[in-house]
């Protein structure tokens, strides 16, 4: 079975020429391109967000269960 891939759609979205810079310099370190980048940084996020306070501001509680900011559905890792 094929898993349903959901994507948002932001059109005409772009990114700071500092962002963009950032980004690229990620993507070059890590050897991905910056589709790739972007990815991996949103998968880290939560690790180092407080997940809670962003639970408490969200309008949309029908997948928190799956969502990755909350805080279970991560393993905190050490701060350095």
């Amino acid at each position: 079975m094929f898993e349903e891939r959901r994507t948002a759609h932001v059109p005409h979205t772009q990114l700071s020429l500092k962002s963009s810079c950032t980004l690229r310099r990620i993507a070059w370190a890590l050897g991905i391109p910056m589709t790739q980048a972007i990815e991996q940084i949103f998968e880290l996020l939560p690790r180092i967000l407080y997940g809670n306070k962003v639970c408490e501001a969200c309008r949309d509680k029908s997948r928190s269960q799956q969502c990755a900011l909350r805080s279970s559905n991560y393993q905190a890792t050490e701060r350095r």
